[in-house]
């Protein structure tokens, strides 16, 4: 069965799927409703890191459901700081301060309290005159589809049509530290930015680039906020894909993986003086933080805690970006971008993305297209070397 979308269905037309309808999973690989399997290198856009039905997510999952799944914020319950302790203990390291933990449920949920964090911050902390405080983004951004965060994307996609939009946004060229320098002034109250942009196809800035925006926030006391919500968590070979450039954030937004696929999880990490401004009843979520979360989350950071997966990540990346070089050098592929186990391929017109999707989907591996001409590939950190293979061998067919 396929769904069908629009005018015949009682399903809002918002996701335009590739024709097939899966109904189990395992590991790195799926079934569909007419018994046929498929090999997933999409991993739920990084929120199935961990493949799927990985056996201490599901084992966490149900030994909680047994027990108590959700309190609201109204109450404390057992599992609340234990993951808030685990995961700052996780991402304190990586970040420019003492930690705090705050948790929500999606990834855009996170965005949007670290926005108002820093916004709070500035007024509080920096001094900031009301109403005024200005956050610097840059093109071809993603931190989800809320109205406010729309209001600073440049997809015409996602904009077009949801207006009027927030004030309060400076939207720069991506990759330039002098146009971020040139957009700051005494508002400014942080920097938001993706580490490596995802849904753009996997980009990845020049190598001066983050360091040179931590360098520029620092000087002019403004904050750095990492939204880490695809390329976090171990994708990049790293537990932060900011750990590459070696740059400490003062915010962090995490998601997708932090739930393992099972659940939504989410959370903004980061400096305790910053979140800290978010007093009661400033913020919240009748969700964010629920049992069942935290114990998904915690079990997700027990299987980061000992970099095994992060180093597998870096091992089997290499192997498979060699692969892809030389598709690239074959001319069966435009260009190729790679970080971990994470890629954007860019495809020779008139071939678009989605064509290239849909033959891999009738040889048995499911992608995702964007912007066109691009396929990004994310395949779970526990994919076998011989399941990779697979992976790219079929893509070499689809591509030839």
């Amino acid at each position: 069965m396929t769904l069908t979308v629009g005018a015949a269905s009682v399903l809002a037309p918002n996701y335009h799927p590739l024709p097939v309808t899966l109904v189990e999973g395992l590991g790195s690989w799926v079934t569909d409703d007419e018994g046929r399997r498929y090999l997933d290198l999409l991993s739920g856009y990084s929120a199935l890191n961990f493949g799927h039905r990985h056996p201490a997510l599901t084992a966490a999952a149900h030994a909680q459901i047994d027990r108590l799944t959700l309190t609201s914020r109204a109450f404390d319950h057992e599992l609340l700081l234990p993951f808030a302790e685990r995961l700052a203990a996780l991402i304190g390291p990586l970040v420019a301060g003492p930690p705090m933990v705050l948790p929500m449920n999606t990834g855009a949920e996170a965005v949007e309290t670290a926005v108002k964090a820093a916004r709070k911050w500035g007024y509080d902390v920096k001094g900031v005159p009301a109403d005024r405080a200005t956050i610097i983004v840059v093109d071809g951004n993603f931190h989800g589809r809320t109205t406010t965060i729309v209001s600073f994307s440049t997809d015409p996609d996602a904009r077009r049509g949801f207006g009027p939009y927030t004030p309060g946004f400076r939207i720069v060229p991506y990759g330039s530290v002098d146009a971020i320098r040139e957009a700051m002034d005494e508002t400014t109250v942080a920097v938001l930015v993706e580490p490596i942009q995802g849904e753009q196809g996997v980009v990845i800035p020049p190598e001066s680039y983050l360091p040179g925006l931590r360098a520029l926030c620092t000087e002019h006391d403004v904050l750095l906020v990492a939204d880490e919500i695809q390329s976090g968590l171990g994708r990049t070979g790293t537990t932060l894909a900011s750990e590459l450039w070696g740059v400490k954030p003062d915010l962090v937004t995490l998601g997708k993986a932090l739930g393992g696929g099972v659940m939504p999880v989410s959370a903004v990490v980061g400096r305790a003086d910053v979140l800290g401004v978010l007093t009661a009843g400033t913020h919240g979520s009748t969700f964010g933080g629920n049992p069942l979360a935290c114990a998904v989350g915690i079990a997700v950071i027990g299987l980061l805690e000992t970099g095994e997966l992060q180093a597998r990540a870096t091992t089997l990346g290499l192997h498979w970006g060699a692969r892809l070089d030389t598709l690239v050098d074959e001319g069966l592929l435009a260009s190729s971008r790679r970080a971990g186990l994470w890629a954007g391929l860019d495809v020779t017109p008139p071939l678009t993305g989605r064509q290239l999707c849909e033959r891999l989907l009738a040889r048995g591996v499911l992608a995702k297209d964007t912007h066109g001409s691009t396929i990004r590939l994310a395949p779970p950190l526990t994919i076998t070397v011989e399941d990779l293979d697979l992976a790219t061998d079929t893509l070499t067919d689809a591509l030839r």
